[in-house]
């Protein structure tokens, strides 16, 4: 499968996910949940194709992360839609999907068979996708977390615990992600962790959610702290995610920058 045909399956995917966002908000939730699922259905297929053709994960470019998260938030959309029925969600999660979809399109990396040995690890693949995953449920976290901040303002304790689930399920992915990195370092490079800089902003963002899911133990934390607290988590995610490729320390040393 070549690079060129991913704008075909991605319209496709998109137009899918559009139907499924309308039928939402027409509450015709049977029609919904299955025109997302094809749509996601027909955006894995290029995935698998394109593994199958690049005959490594496609997980080494920042192009192709961004192919994992566009594939997950309209699937954690989903999740959300089916559990709380939230109508708006189906098309925030399209939206944002679009928005990287488009980047990718725009702005394609290089995708190439060429892996470098360190990565020819059986714990690449499993790090990179358990991170995509949690990076798609905290960004719906940090969605809902606008939404009530800015637009909704008043909320129910009902209303945060969507955000508190996908907190957790998110820093579970992420945790989980982490000690899969831990194990590939060990087995690439002899250590489990070296304070590399994406290291370093993994334990940061990782603390920070950390954070949020200690403050709403505490009795009468303010709500609305507790929101800005998980933005705050999220902007640190994205220094974590690609921020981290603009920073000196990271040029040229480090193997978790994507232009490597």
């Amino acid at each position: 499968m070549s690079w060129n045909y991913f704008a075909v399956f991605a319209i496709i995917s998109v137009i899918l996910w559009i139907v499924g966002a309308l039928c939402a908000w027409k509450n015709r939730s049977t029609l919904a949940c299955l025109s997302t699922l094809i749509g996601l259905g027909v955006f894995l297929s290029f995935i698998v194709m394109l593994w199958i053709s690049l005959e490594r994960p496609p997980l080494r470019t920042m192009g192709e992360t961004r192919l994992w998260y566009s594939l997950f938030l309209p699937f954690v959309g989903l999740i959300v839609y089916i559990r709380w029925h939230y109508k708006w969600i189906l098309s925030f999660s399209t939206l944002l999907s679009f928005v990287f979809i488009c980047i990718n399109i725009f702005k394609p990396e290089i995708h190439s068979k060429t892996l470098m040995p360190a990565l020819q690890s059986p714990w690449f693949a499993p790090h990179v996708i358990a991170y995509m995953f949690a990076y798609a449920l905290l960004g719906a976290s940090a969605v809902m977390a606008a939404y009530l901040l800015f637009f909704k303002k008043k909320f129910t304790p009902t209303e945060l615990d969507i955000c508190d689930d996908l907190v957790r399920v998110g820093l579970a992915f992420m945790t989980v992600g982490m000690l899969f990195g831990a194990l590939w370092a060990k087995e690439a490079w002899g250590h489990y962790w070296a304070w590399d800089p994406k290291e370093t902003w993994a334990a940061i963002t990782w603390f920070a959610y950390l954070v949020y899911i200690h403050m709403r133990l505490l009795p009468k934390t303010d709500n609305k702290l507790l929101l800005i607290t998980l933005l705050v988590a999220f902007v640190l995610l994205q220094m974590c995610w690609w921020g981290i490729n603009y920073l000196p320390s990271a040029q040229g040393t480090s193997v978790h920058t994507y232009n490597m």
